[in-house]
């Protein structure tokens, strides 16, 4: 843990965002050396370690890797040397954690009965580059059969383990609209077309095509965050922009809210001759952990430091390309306590390092006793 706590904390000061993390990797690679391994480089900053133990399947073991675009503002010694990104989501914990794993896979005398491959992979907040570690050929080219990952997460107690089968978190979208109006005097309102109006309109008929077209059982956030329109306020504004997020846990879902939200679009437009232009890409896949790989997993748990979510999160991580590629299973490790209140993505977010060793303790676990892989 005294390795633990000293990569965790390298790690802290020196965030990097995605794809850009080459300070990172450099860290990761050399210490990944010390311990006697031979490392490959994916997805430029990638980095994974493939541990031949001559089995037929292989296991993979998750960690990403990048920072947040956030000025950090805590005081400790540790704190982040990079002006304005800060590791504000635990990926160093992640890191350090899998680090940790990899030391101790080199501490066993017996061989185990899955080769194991460790990734430490780039760009999970943006722009999801576990879809590239997909297409890199990976899984295929060393047999993987199952990955885990782990995400700390500060609503949930510390040192206890939660996830549940099926859906744990949501497919999401980045929505951004347009609305072009005509602009005029204010005394003169029937010379211009409102795009404040329009986009008040927009906004009442999104919320109500959520609480009103789709069914109850069927959960989805369609938030608009920020709005922005008009230049003057004795003017009929020209133009008004929309941004917000779209997300739920069903892929087909999202995109029939994708055509719903054309439909309005397109009576607005008629209704009142103005253009709107639009977009909503989806950006991650939901994480859905495997039904059957699930309860193998469960059975290398400590069930005494173990919740079972009643319910998933509308939370987004690019875990989800993994998945829909192989089974995977995607799990929480708590870190509230006392000393630690902030939550994910803040300029306070911090943790106790001890609570890494039951991430590593787990990883060890499912690598020696998960059956039927």
């Amino acid at each position: 843990m005294e390795d633990v706590k000293r990569w965790r904390r390298d790690l802290h000061q020196i965030p990097e965002l995605g794809l850009k993390e080459y300070q990172t990797a450099n860290y990761l690679r050399h210490e990944l050396e010390k311990m006697g391994y031979q490392w490959e480089s994916v997805v430029d900053t990638g980095t994974i370690v493939y541990i031949d133990y001559g089995c037929q399947s292989t296991l993979a073991f998750r960690s990403d890797i990048d920072g947040l675009a956030i000025v950090e503002k805590n005081e400790v010694d540790y704190v982040s040397k990079h002006s304005g990104c800060m590791h504000a989501c635990g990926h160093d914990g992640h890191m350090s954690a899998l680090l940790g794993f990899a030391k101790r896979l080199k501490q066993m005398s017996e061989p185990l009965p899955y080769n194991i491959l460790l990734i430490f992979q780039p760009a999970e907040e943006s722009p999801g580059a576990a879809r590239y570690v997909v297409e890199s050929g990976i899984f295929e080219k060393y047999h993987v059969k199952a990955i885990f990952g782990m995400h700390l997460m500060p609503m949930i107690e510390e040192g206890k383990i939660a996830c549940k089968s099926g859906p744990l978190m949501a497919m999401c979208g980045e929505m951004d609209v347009t609305i072009h109006g005509k602009g005029a005097h204010a005394g003169l309102p029937q010379d211009g077309v409102d795009s404040i109006m329009i986009a008040n309109h927009a906004y009442m008929q999104y919320q109500t095509m959520v609480s009103r077209q789709l069914s109850p059982f069927a959960p989805v956030i369609l938030n608009i965050g920020q709005i922005e329109g008009g230049t003057a306020r004795n003017s009929v504004a020209t133009q008004t922009t929309m941004h917000g997020t779209l997300r739920c846990y069903d892929e087909a879902l999202f995109h029939k809210m994708i055509d719903y939200i054309q439909a309005i679009h397109d009576g607005l437009m008629k209704s009142y001759d103005c253009q709107i232009e639009w977009s909503c890409p989806p950006m991650y896949p939901p994480v859905i952990n495997s039904k059957d790989l699930y309860p193998k997993w469960l059975a290398c748990v400590n069930l005494d430091n173990y919740i079972e979510l009643d319910e998933p999160l509308m939370l987004a991580e690019d875990f989800a390309f993994y998945q829909k590629a192989i089974p995977g299973i995607f799990f929480f490790l708590g870190t509230k306590c006392e000393s630690y209140q902030s939550g994910l993505h803040t300029e306070t977010f911090n943790f106790h390092e001890d609570v890494l060793k039951v991430a590593i303790d787990l990883y060890e676990s499912i690598a020696k006793n998960i059956k039927g892989v």
